[in-house]
C-alpha cells in the first residue's frame, strides 16, 4: 500500500508530496471547502480527469485536514496505490432526514459481500438523521464488518454540504466506500474531552433527530437560557455547548448531540442523531486542554496497527472552542500515530466510528475520530 498527500490551493493548484514521483492511484479520497468542490472545471475534477482509473471521493468541510495542519478555502487528498484490496463505491440520494435509514441499507446491501472488511462513509450533513443511516448500514452489513466516517460540512454556515463520487458531486448524497480482502488492517478510536454540568433534564418531546421539549418546557428558550448573550449566534454558538444524550438518569456517560439548526416557531433544535422520549440530555462545556488530550487518546486508540493512511474527522465544534490553537489537537496526533503516516481529514458535522474498544457504530458529535487503514 502506497499513500501520497496532496493539496489544491488559489495560488499553487495542485501539489504533491510525492518524493518518488507519482503513480497510478486505485483511490483517491479528498476533502474541500464548499465554494471548491461547486464549479465544473473545479479541482475535484481535474483530480479525477487526472487519474481517470481512480475511484475518486470525498465531501464539503468546515476546514481541511492535511498532516498536522488545517486550511480553509483548498482541497486536500490521499492517493492510494493497494497492493491487494479491493475497493467499491457507491452513492444514494437523500430527501431528508427520514429516508436515512433506507439510504444507508440500500448502500449496505450494494456493498455486502463475504470479504468486506470495512466501509466508509461520507455523508451529506445536514439533510440526514446519522444515527438512523448508521442503523440502516448496521442492518444490512455482516457481522464484523466495520463501519467509520463523518458528515460533511459547511464551515458555521450550515447552508448546504457535498458529496462526491467521481464526476457527480451534490447535495442530499450519501457515499460509501467497500474495502475487501483480508489483507487489509483497519484501526479507529474516538475521543471528545468534553464533560457535563448541570442538571439531566427528561426529553419529554422528540420526533426523530428534531428536540421540541425538555422537562416539559420548550427546548429552545431553555437551551437560550443557558447561553445567555451568545443565543444571538444560533445554531453557530450551539456548538459550543453540546448535549450529552444519557440512556436513563442514572447513567455515567452518553453520545455527544450537536446542534445543526433552530426552529423559533416550533421552539425546536435540530441534532445531527437522534434525541428519543424518555431519556435525559445535559449540557456539556470543554477547555482548550481537554480537546487535545481527547485528539491524543484517540490517536492511540487508532495507532494500535501501523497506519499508512490515517483519516482524522473532528466536529467543527471543537476547532471553534480551539480557536487559534487548533492545530495542538493535530500535533496531538501526529504524536502518536506511527512515523511515515499519511494524515487527511476534514472538520465535520458528525463523526462516524464505534465507540473506543467497541465494534457496534455510533454517530458521535464534537470528538476526534480517527480511522487508519494499512496493508499487511
Amino acid at each position: 500500500m502506497k499513500v501520497i498527500a496532496a493539496q489544491w490551493t488559489t495560488t499553487r493548484g495542485w501539489t504533491f508530496d510525492a518524493p518518488e514521483g507519482l503513480f497510478e492511484p486505485d483511490w483517491i479520497l479528498y476533502f474541500g471547502a464548499t465554494a471548491r468542490l461547486e464549479p465544473a472545471n473545479g479541482p475535484v475534477r481535474e483530480l479525477c480527469t487526472r487519474f481517470p482509473k481512480a475511484v475518486c471521493c470525498g465531501c464539503s468541510t468546515s476546514g481541511e485536514i492535511l498532516g498536522d495542519h488545517v486550511s480553509d478555502d483548498s482541497v486536500v487528498a490521499a492517493l492510494v496505490k493497494f497492493s491487494g484490496t479491493k475497493i467499491k463505491a457507491v452513492a444514494a440520494q437523500v430527501a431528508g432526514p427520514e429516508h436515512s435509514s433506507a439510504a444507508g441499507k440500500a448502500l449496505a446491501q450494494q456493498l455486502r459481500a463475504d470479504d468486506l472488511r470495512h466501509v466508509l462513509v461520507l455523508s451529506e450533513g445536514l439533510k440526514v438523521n446519522g444515527t438512523t443511516l448508521i442503523a440502516g448500514f448496521r442492518e444490512a452489513l455482516l457481522p464484523g464488518v466495520t463501519l467509520t466516517g463523518g458528515l460533511a460540512g459547511d464551515g458555521t454556515r450550515f447552508g448546504q454540504t457535498f458529496t462526491g463520487l467521481g464526476e457527480k458531486i451534490c447535495s442530499g448524497q450519501v457515499v460509501a466506500v467497500g474495502f475487501y480482502g483480508k489483507n487489509l488492517a483497519v484501526n479507529y478510536g474516538t475521543e471528545g474531552g468534553w464533560e457535563a454540568f448541570g442538571p439531566r433534564r427528561l426529553i419529554t418531546k422528540s420526533q426523530g433527530n428534531v428536540l421540541f421539549e425538555l422537562d416539559n418546557q420548550p427546548a429552545l428558550d431553555l437551551y437560550k437560557k443557558y447561553l445567555g448573550e451568545r443565543a444571538a449566534g444560533l445554531p453557530a454558538t450551539g456548538l459550543l455547548f453540546p448535549l450529552q444524550l444519557l440512556a436513563n438518569s442514572s447513567a455515567p456517560n452518553g453520545l455527544v448531540r450537536t446542534i445543526l439548526a433552530v426552529d423559533e416557531q416550533q421552539q425546536s433544535l435540530t441534532f445531527a442523531g437522534d434525541m428519543p422520549e424518555g431519556q435525559y440530555a445535559r449540557l456539556m462545556k470543554t477547555g482548550q486542554d481537554g480537546l487535545v488530550h481527547g485528539a491524543s487518546q484517540a490517536a492511540g486508540a487508532a495507532a494500535a496497527a501501523a497506519g499508512q493512511l490515517a483519516i482524522l474527522v473532528s466536529c467543527v465544534g471543537r476547532r471553534l472552542v480551539l480557536g487559534q490553537r487548533v492545530e495542538e489537537e493535530l500535533e496531538a496526533v501526529k504524536k502518536v500515530l506511527p512515523a511515515g503516516s499519511v494524515a487527511v481529514g476534514f472538520y465535520s458535522y458528525g463523526e462516524i466510528c464505534p465507540p473506543t474498544g467497541l465494534r457496534q457504530c455510533e454517530l458521535h458529535n464534537q470528538t476526534m475520530t480517527i480511522t487508519t487503514l494499512a496493508e499487511t
